[in-house]
């Protein structure tokens, strides 16, 4: 008979440390695996049975007296005005947490950028000299300290609508001169003035001083201040700046811009307004045809009131925090400026504000965070609160942010460890019940209102009939046990095929 194969001990010691090796692996990974748990979400129509959800809150109101601070939830199921219920309020000062807006009326593209009535050239202005007045850091100084009010235009000598701008602006400034000089005039029959004293007395009744920087001859003074484009126009009161003119750049918005400014500073019913009389010599200057009163009127019509400078001490904030027991039926919980004892200007009503915290349901504390939420996807916690630290600024009057909440039920299970409550009155253990939250889907949209509407910050909620479910998911110990016998006659299969393929191949080599 032939004598055995020399390999085929060999090769039957390969075979069987493979098929060792295969099993080893296998079973510690069937093993890990049994041992692991999976996240699994179910989804099913909400069968939550509370009559209400609660809602935590605790917004920033910049602008906004606590006094007049209130909140009124609004559903299908009802009204409730003012509520003050588990709401507390905390005023907050003009240092606390706030963004504020100046003087920002309208887009940039509305603006008219330059007096389209003008029709002389910037040269047949300054044929008789210069009227509005050059300054430099030295010069800007002096001005501010003589004269009770300072228009100046900051410029570059290379910017386009700065040199469609500087007709204009040189046509202002002889306005101002010849208001300046009607009273003058008007006093020359009781006062008989030398040439040196008729210039003073011009300075003296000057309504407004209009200078002008140029920026490239003096860049280091516009960087001081706070110049960042070109043409930016800062009227300043009593040496101190009281904003930056955002308006019409037209000589007739100009004269209106300073009537306002002059009425802020000295009161409506000061005996000397001199602005009123700037603002009659413009309109005979300027407006000569029809076309000319068509062109005012139209500006007019699309003038943005002046709104007066930011006092930081008129503008306290409120804090509100909190929260709320509302039904669970779609409805919105607003906050808005409301008083008993007083009409309320809504062009004067600012709701911006900033959201600290807004979150439906139980608050969970700071070891549930840590410790409590390991049955739920990577990122849950943020999906219940998506609001936090998000911050709401209106730019322009009659307007208010309005926010829109899907609400989703979510269920998850309790951490592992959690021991059971004994039932002192039926005499057993309660099972665990699983932790519910409130996921939310939030929009925002800026709303505009009616000039005599209270803008309002506005929260709708809606709840989902979906709800959501998490729950960890492992194998049973039949699959576990089922899966180790397969892989231990499957290896055994596998490799005797192995061995048996091997063995036909080399006999017939041999033979």
């Amino acid at each position: 008979p032939p004598s055995s194969p020399r390999g085929g001990p060999r090769r039957g010691s390969i075979l069987s440390t493979i098929a060792v090796a295969t099993m080893t692996i296998l079973f510690l990974l069937e093993t890990k695996a049994f041992f692991s748990t999976q996240l699994k979400t179910n989804l099913a129509l909400d069968s939550n049975e509370d009559s209400q959800i609660r809602v935590n809150f605790n917004i920033t109101m910049m602008d906004l007296k606590c006094e007049f601070a209130t909140i009124d939830v609004v559903s299908v199921l009802g009204t409730q005005q003012n509520v003050t219920q588990h709401v507390q309020k905390y005023p907050i000062d003009q240092s606390g947490v706030r963004r504020t807006y100046q003087q920002r009326n309208r887009l940039q593209h509305d603006v008219q950028l330059f007096d389209a009535t003008i029709e002389e050239t910037i040269e047949e202005l300054h044929a008789d000299g210069e009227d509005a007045v050059s300054l430099d850091e030295t010069t800007f100084e002096i001005a501010l300290e003589e004269n009770e009010y300072v228009f100046v235009d900051f410029f570059a000598n290379w910017c386009s609508h700065c040199r469609d701008l500087a007709p204009t602006w040189e046509t202002l400034a002889e306005v101002m001169w010849q208001a300046a000089e009607n009273r003058v005039e008007a006093h020359s029959e009781v006062h008989k003035y030398s040439d040196e004293d008729y210039d003073e007395a011009m300075k003296v009744e000057l309504p407004v001083l209009i200078a002008k920087v140029d920026c490239v001859d003096h860049h280091d003074f516009c960087m001081n201040q706070e110049i960042r484009a070109y043409p930016t126009l800062k009227f300043f009161v009593d040496g101190e700046e009281k904003g930056v003119y955002q308006g019409h750049r037209t000589v007739v918005e100009f004269t209106h811009f300073i009537a306002e400014m002059e009425k802020e500073h000295k009161g409506h019913k000061h005996h000397d307004l001199k602005a009123g009389e700037i603002k009659e010599i413009a309109t005979d200057r300027l407006i000569q045809t029809k076309e000319h009163e068509d062109y005012a009127r139209a500006l007019s019509a699309t003038r943005h009131q002046h709104q007066p400078s930011w006092n930081e001490e008129e503008h306290p904030g409120c804090q509100l925090s909190g929260f709320l027991l509302v039904d669970r039926a779609p409805g919105n919980f607003h906050i808005q400026a409301q008083s008993r004892g007083h009409d309320l200007a809504a062009h004067m009503t600012n709701v911006s504000h900033v959201i600290n915290h807004l979150s439906f349901g139980k608050p969970f504390s700071n070891y549930f965070i840590k410790k409590g939420l390991k049955n739920t996807p990577a990122g849950f916690l943020e999906t219940t609160r998506p609001f936090d630290g998000n911050v709401y600024v209106t730019h322009k009057e009659h307007e208010a942010h309005h926010h829109y909440l899907k609400v989703i039920t979510t269920e998850f299970d309790p951490e592992s460890g959690t021991k059971k409550q004994y039932d002192t009155k039926k005499g057993f253990y309660k099972p665990l019940e699983k932790n519910r939250a409130y996921q939310i889907l939030q929009s925002s949209q800026l709303s505009l209102y009616r000039a005599d509407i209270v803008p309002e910050a506005k929260f709708t909620y809606d709840l989902s009939p979906i709800a959501v479910s998490y729950e960890r998911t492992s194998r049973a110990w039949y699959d576990y046990f089922t899966s180790l016998m397969a892989i231990i006659g499957g290896t055994f299969t596998v490799v005797g095929m192995l061995e048996s393929g091997i063995h036909t191949i080399s006999s017939k080599k041999r033979r």
